[in-house]
């Protein structure tokens, strides 16, 4: 179902799948301090660019049943975790604006757990996920993907300090911008960014680490073409490795928010899966 960028080679690598390894020690992680002070006077994230409804669709209904991680605290934020505590290669993937709680997005960190990594999932809404009552615009006057970046650091911290030492970042939705951003200071070893909200073509142009990026076919907020855009900057930065696809026939957000009974989305949300386990395997 996918849709490859024009000279763009997919190649899919073999993933050694590990048994999933339920976390049980509830040890706090230290809130770090960080390199760099907060800089108060960064711009906020603009709101106008995510107004549309495609964020808000298919709003995911709690539950936690077929869970394999648990929730503990990393840098003071709770975070799902799941997979192999003594791993020494972390995935963080960070959430659109439904939050570290989406039932489809834990399914998905124990997928990725599943392939040998410790996969950690943090709420950096802090308790305060968008609900469907609540105009978006409003949401995000509070919750600027910007400002996570400083929480997003602290948490990578904490993960260096208990002993890892590659991290890779997939970022869905409002969460593709604070990944972006830790890429463009090589926070990250490598970043993903799927179905982008807030990602300009400087954002991508400034990256310094691998990176790919996963895009739907039906998306306003980053359309084809502005995802060719991605890919051409990406080709230009020689010093780094990059993976761009379309998948034909899904909209924005499609990846952890797609509905069951859709049978083109439930493809194509185990299609983009499947690649981005691919783009970790490769890159980490």
């Amino acid at each position: 179902m996918g849709i490859n960028m024009q000279g763009l080679k997919i190649c899919v690598y073999d993933l050694k799948h590990l048994r999933n390894r339920r976390v049980l020690e509830c040890t706090k992680f230290p809130a770090p301090a960080l390199k760099t002070p907060v800089e108060l006077s960064r711009p906020r994230t603009p709101v106008s660019t995510m107004s549309g409804p495609e964020c808000c669709e298919n709003p995911p209904t709690l539950s936690s049943v077929g869970e394999s991680g648990d929730v503990l605290q990393i840098a003071s934020l709770n975070t799902y975790v799941s997979g192999d505590a003594n791993s020494k290669i972390a995935i963080v993937l960070i959430s659109d604006v439904y939050g570290y709680g989406a039932p489809k997005l834990r399914k998905l960190a124990d997928k990725v757990a599943s392939a040998g990594y410790y996969v950690v999932v943090p709420d950096f809404f802090h308790g305060d996920p968008l609900i469907p009552e609540t105009p978006i615009q409003d949401w995000l006057k509070n919750h600027g993907p910007v400002e996570a970046v400083v929480f997003a650091k602290s948490v990578i911290q904490a993960l260096k300090e208990k002993g890892i030492s590659k991290i890779g970042a997939a970022g869905f939705c409002w969460g593709a911008k604070v990944v972006v951003e830790l890429a463009k200071e090589a926070e990250i070893q490598v970043a993903a960014l799927l179905h982008p909200s807030l990602v300009t073509l400087d954002d991508i142009k400034g990256v310094k680490v691998s990176t790919a990026i996963l895009g739907a076919e039906i998306d306003k907020l980053s359309p084809p073409e502005l995802v060719k855009e991605f890919e051409l900057a990406l080709e230009a930065n020689t010093e780094i490795d990059h993976f761009v696809k379309i998948y034909s026939g899904v909209s924005h957000g499609w990846t952890v928010r797609w509905k069951d009974d859709d049978e083109i989305a439930v493809k194509c949300a185990k299609e983009a899966h499947e690649d981005l386990l691919a783009w970790f395997a490769k890159c980490l």
